[in-house]
């Protein structure tokens, strides 16, 4: 049987790629309820956090994971990176 997939969004335009939809949608749950519960959560604490939470039982780069899930929900306007924030911080956009 063939495995469910996604193809993600970029923000910028870039071509998303094809994953599995029960691992973006692990990740995407995952982050989402970091940037709700971590207010100025940069992308670094999000990665860190990721690897404690996560690595231990996901099947994968979990980096990469979280790169290219953020950079979906990015595209999705479900968060966005806080402006002049340096390293750039992530936040719920006002629709989510």
């Amino acid at each position: 049987m063939e495995e469910d997939r996604i193809l993600t969004l970029h923000p910028a335009g870039k071509k998303g790629v094809r994953i599995a939809r029960a691992k973006y949608d692990a990740v995407f749950h995952f982050i989402l309820e970091k940037v709700r519960s971590h207010p100025g959560l940069t992308f670094s604490e999000l990665g860190d956090l990721a690897k404690q939470e996560l690595a231990p039982t996901f099947d994968g780069k979990v980096l990469w994971y979280i790169t290219t899930v953020k950079l979906d929900m990015e595209a999705r306007r479900v968060i966005d990176r806080v402006p002049r924030t340096s390293p750039h911080q992530l936040r719920l956009t006002p629709s989510s």
